[in-house]
Protein backbone atom coordinates (compact mmCIF):
# COMPACT_ATOMS: atom_id res chain seq x y z
CA UNK A 1 0.00 0.00 0.00
CA UNK A 2 2.70 2.46 1.02
CA UNK A 3 4.77 1.58 -2.04
CA UNK A 4 1.83 2.21 -4.40
CA UNK A 5 1.17 5.63 -2.80
CA UNK A 6 4.86 6.50 -3.16
CA UNK A 7 4.92 5.42 -6.81
CA UNK A 8 1.76 7.41 -7.57
CA UNK A 9 3.17 10.56 -5.95
CA UNK A 10 6.46 10.08 -7.79
CA UNK A 11 4.73 9.72 -11.15
CA UNK A 12 2.55 12.77 -10.49
CA UNK A 13 5.63 14.75 -9.46
CA UNK A 14 7.55 13.75 -12.58
CA UNK A 15 4.58 14.58 -14.80
CA UNK A 16 4.12 17.96 -13.14
CA UNK A 17 7.82 18.73 -13.48
CA UNK A 18 7.83 17.90 -17.18
CA UNK A 19 4.88 20.19 -17.84
CA UNK A 20 5.92 23.12 -15.69
CA UNK A 21 7.34 25.31 -18.44
CA UNK A 22 5.38 24.18 -21.46
CA UNK A 23 4.11 27.46 -22.86
CA UNK A 24 1.58 28.37 -25.54
CA UNK A 25 1.45 31.84 -27.03
CA UNK A 26 -2.18 32.90 -27.47
CA UNK A 27 -3.51 35.15 -30.19
CA UNK A 28 -5.84 36.99 -27.83
CA UNK A 29 -5.06 38.59 -24.47
CA UNK A 30 -8.30 37.24 -22.98
CA UNK A 31 -7.15 33.64 -23.61
CA UNK A 32 -3.90 34.07 -21.67
CA UNK A 33 -3.14 33.28 -18.05
CA UNK A 34 -0.05 35.52 -18.00
CA UNK A 35 0.77 38.67 -19.97
CA UNK A 36 4.41 38.95 -21.03
CA UNK A 37 6.50 41.90 -22.15
CA UNK A 38 9.81 41.18 -23.90
CA UNK A 39 12.63 43.48 -22.83
CA UNK A 40 15.67 44.34 -24.93
CA UNK A 41 17.76 44.34 -21.77
CA UNK A 42 18.47 41.50 -19.38
CA UNK A 43 18.71 43.94 -16.47
CA UNK A 44 15.04 44.96 -16.93
CA UNK A 45 13.70 41.41 -16.86
CA UNK A 46 11.85 39.59 -14.10
CA UNK A 47 12.70 36.33 -15.84
CA UNK A 48 15.46 35.39 -18.26
CA UNK A 49 14.06 32.79 -20.69
CA UNK A 50 15.82 30.22 -22.82
CA UNK A 51 13.72 28.71 -25.61
CA UNK A 52 14.21 24.94 -25.59
CA UNK A 53 14.18 23.06 -28.89
CA UNK A 54 12.62 19.93 -27.41
CA UNK A 55 9.63 19.40 -25.13
CA UNK A 56 11.70 17.12 -22.90
CA UNK A 57 14.08 20.03 -22.16
CA UNK A 58 11.37 22.20 -20.56
CA UNK A 59 12.32 23.24 -17.06
CA UNK A 60 10.51 23.47 -13.75
CA UNK A 61 9.74 27.19 -13.52
CA UNK A 62 13.38 27.99 -14.10
CA UNK A 63 13.11 29.98 -17.32
CA UNK A 64 13.61 27.10 -19.74
CA UNK A 65 10.50 27.25 -21.94
CA UNK A 66 9.26 25.02 -24.71
CA UNK A 67 6.62 26.64 -26.92
CA UNK A 68 3.84 24.16 -27.68
CA UNK A 69 1.90 24.12 -30.94
CA UNK A 70 -1.39 23.51 -29.13
CA UNK A 71 -2.87 25.22 -26.08
CA UNK A 72 -4.01 21.89 -24.68
CA UNK A 73 -0.37 20.73 -24.42
CA UNK A 74 0.78 23.76 -22.44
CA UNK A 75 0.96 24.34 -18.71
CA UNK A 76 0.73 28.13 -19.18
CA UNK A 77 -0.92 30.21 -21.86
CA UNK A 78 0.82 33.54 -22.38
CA UNK A 79 0.14 36.65 -24.41
CA UNK A 80 2.89 39.00 -25.52
CA UNK A 81 1.96 42.64 -24.91
CA UNK A 82 3.39 45.74 -26.59
CA UNK A 83 3.77 47.81 -23.43
CA UNK A 84 5.65 46.99 -20.24
CA UNK A 85 2.88 48.55 -18.15
CA UNK A 86 0.40 45.94 -19.47
CA UNK A 87 2.58 42.98 -18.48
CA UNK A 88 2.46 40.62 -15.53
CA UNK A 89 6.05 39.54 -16.19
CA UNK A 90 8.93 41.13 -18.09
CA UNK A 91 11.15 38.58 -19.84
CA UNK A 92 14.43 38.68 -21.70
CA UNK A 93 15.19 35.89 -24.17
CA UNK A 94 18.73 34.56 -23.96
CA UNK A 95 20.74 32.35 -26.28
CA UNK A 96 22.32 30.50 -23.35
CA UNK A 97 20.49 27.97 -21.21
CA UNK A 98 22.81 28.72 -18.29
CA UNK A 99 21.53 32.32 -18.15
CA UNK A 100 17.89 31.29 -17.68
CA UNK A 101 16.22 31.99 -14.36
CA UNK A 102 14.28 34.38 -12.17
CA UNK A 103 15.71 37.78 -11.38
CA UNK A 104 12.55 38.90 -9.55
CA UNK A 105 11.35 35.93 -7.51
CA UNK A 106 8.28 37.82 -6.27
CA UNK A 107 6.64 37.06 -9.63
CA UNK A 108 7.67 33.41 -9.78
CA UNK A 109 4.24 32.24 -8.59
CA UNK A 110 2.67 33.48 -11.84
CA UNK A 111 4.26 30.65 -13.82
CA UNK A 112 3.27 27.79 -11.50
Amino acid sequence: MLLSVFLTLTIVGITKKAEAQLVFSTQYKSDAQVKIYVSKYKSDADLVVYKASYKSDAGENNGVWYFCNYASDAKKKVYFVDYKSDADIVVFFTEYKSDAGWQNKSKQHLMY
